[in-house]
């Protein structure tokens, strides 16, 4: 006879399968999105730790404005709330922005080469677990990141552990304290065993664009091993167009292009969307008809005139990238005010909203410098969490952060100085 459960503790870890544990765990997205989360609701933090876009009142005044006809007309809004959308997404979206990417750029797709989810890190939960993880005849298959540092969202993405493998990326020093990240591809662990390659362009954390010529290279390599290059352009062109360098978007039937309406300006609105063969497509859809029967219509909705009419372009262009261009050409001076005379140097900002500091030979790890900022109400992220499938110990994870400048310029300003502060202590203290 079983003994009894625990009148204490009725659900215990037993219950739980090996791949829900990962769950139960303080680790990695999930401790930084809890911390995140904990410091929005306390006053006089300095959040510069999150992904969160700026709030501009230009875009935010269009949306309004959309939202306003959609409560005004006789069905928009009944549909809106009342009405489940197709598995693979608003059907006039799609539609609408199979004829911009048709019309601006010339890529050879249909409706059935576009599907939505709910937000971009749905969608590479499905990519990465599509690509990699255990296939027939016991082989198994893992996704190579092929520049390190990269996006933590990745990390904790897989159905099973040790899902990603990376390699150090090359750094090439620049003038005024910048460097750069480069692939270094003779480093690249390319094999059988690879299942699709995925890169974020530009990308988290860093600000890197990745050269025209590196990605011409990944789809090289990707086209001759035959399989799916997948490119996270959350940040991207041609929308929300946060990117400061030249880079016009490319698509082919073995590449993945993943887009989002979070970075517009609708991260609420959990809008994620992905172009590519249409079995892909087909799976996809597939995937969000089983767990969610279907993607929100919310972001869609609000976005829909802009993409039919391809005002998203010109407002990307013309309002979005100069506001944040702006913003990282402003915090990058503040930084060097602040941080003169210490051992630091900036990743060049080409894009996204990031800065990436590398403090070298920094005394202490990049995680306790971060307890250090948040014990002064500064959030900033640990480098070392921006390492997902990187084998060996690279002392350079442990001297990085990563920090937000899209906030509100006077809390940036006093986290630069905070930051400079602590710095400044840490390397008294070494």
């Amino acid at each position: 006879m079983s003994s009894p459960v625990n009148a204490g503790e009725p659900i215990r870890l037993e219950h739980f399968s090996t791949f829900s544990r990962r769950y139960l765990d303080d680790r990695g997205i999930l401790r930084l999105m809890a911390d995140l989360g904990e410091a929005a609701q306390q006053p006089g933090v300095i959040m510069l730790g999150g992904g969160n876009p700026s709030h501009i009142p230009e875009v935010e005044a269009i949306f309004r404005d959309r939202m306003g006809r959609i409560l005004d007309s006789e069905h928009d809004f009944e549909t809106l709330i009342g009405n489940y959308s197709a598995p693979a997404g608003d059907k006039p979206f799609v539609a609408a922005l199979v004829d911009l990417l048709r019309r601006e750029y010339g890529w050879d797709i249909g409706p059935e080469n576009v599907a939505l989810t709910n937000g971009s890190q749905t969608a590479f939960f499905f990519l990465f677990n599509m690509f990699g993880g255990r296939f027939g005849g016991g082989r198994r298959k893992r996704i190579l990141l092929p520049m390190a540092p990269e996006y933590i969202g990745y990390a904790d993405a897989g159905l099973e552990d040790d899902l990603f493998i990376s390699a150090r990326s090359q750094i090439k020093f620049l003038d005024d304290r910048l460097f750069k990240y480069h692939i270094d591809f003779d480093a690249l662990p390319m094999d059988d065993a690879i299942g699709a390659i995925c890169v974020s362009r530009p990308t988290n954390p860093t600000g890197n664009v990745l050269t025209e010529a590196e990605l011409a290279h990944l789809s090289e390599l990707a086209r001759t091993n035959d399989i799916p290059l997948i490119i996270d352009n959350a940040y991207g062109a041609p929308f929300p167009g946060v990117i400061y360098t030249e880079a016009a978007p490319s698509w082919e039937p073995h590449v993945v292009m993943a887009m989002s309406l979070s970075k517009l300006g609708l991260p609420g609105a959990r809008t994620g969307i992905i172009v590519a063969h249409e079995r892909i497509i087909r799976a996809i859809t597939g995937m969000n008809a089983v767990i969610s029967l279907a993607p929100g219509s919310f972001g869609a909705a609000l976005a829909l005139d802009l993409v039919r009419s391809g005002e998203i372009i010109r407002v990307s262009n013309e309002i979005i990238k100069p506001h944040y261009q702006r913003k990282a050409e402003r915090t990058v001076a503040w930084l060097h005010a602040a941080l003169d005379g210490t051992d630091y140097f900036i990743h060049k900002p080409e894009g996204a909203f990031f800065l990436w500091l590398w403090f070298r030979d920094l005394p202490i790890s990049s995680q306790e410098f971060y307890e250090r900022l948040k014990a002064r109400n500064v959030l900033i992220l640990s480098g070392h969490y921006f390492f997902p499938g990187l084998a060996d110990e690279w002392p350079h994870r442990h001297e990085c952060i990563r920090m937000n400048y899209a906030g509100d310029p006077q809390m940036v300003e006093r986290g630069v100085s905070i930051i400079a502060e602590e710095v400044r202590r840490a390397y008294a203290e070494g």
